[in-house]
């Protein structure tokens, strides 16, 4: 990117370090905007880090109501943790929420109805998997970034 590039939004973007396809760096920048300089990211890191204590909450809650086999409740909680990991720019951990959610509406990705609950808690035993990886990445990713900063 060259020094003074600008994303689509408008928004610059070419002070950014790469933080890898997990993140979207546009979202992500909304919120580094909110900052009151780049030199103290207070703001951005309290919203990052929360984020991080409420994504390990719904984590063991999503393993509980997996144990108890509560597609509502994992229903709930893949719509939650989409949507707080969309408003950071989390993507791959979206998408995944996204499947859970829909897993536990019993729902096909496409959205179609799929009436066999078992599979459905078979993809989300898988999916959940898959997300815990991915938010792994994305915490290390985003704790590396905010103490370089």
């Amino acid at each position: 990117m060259a020094a003074n590039d600008q994303n689509d939004d408008g928004h610059d973007t070419s002070n950014l370090p790469d933080l890898g396809d997990a993140i979207d760096i546009v979202t992500f920048s909304q919120i580094l905007e909110m900052d009151d300089s780049e030199d103290d990211r207070e703001f951005s890191k309290s919203i990052v880090f929360g984020f991080f204590e409420q994504a390990e909450e719904t984590f063991e809650k999503m393993d509980t109501a997996l144990e108890a086999q509560n597609l509502d409740e994992l229903y709930r909680l893949g719509h939650f943790l989409k949507g707080s990991s969309a408003t950071l720019g989390l993507t791959k951990v979206k998408d995944s929420c996204e499947k859970i959610q829909r897993y536990g509406k019993k729902e096909n990705l496409d959205g179609t109805p799929e009436k066999d609950e078992a599979l459905c808690l078979s993809r989300i035993t898988e999916t959940l998997k898959t997300v815990k990886a991915e938010y792994a990445d994305v915490e290390q990713t985003l704790k590396n970034f905010f103490n370089s900063t």
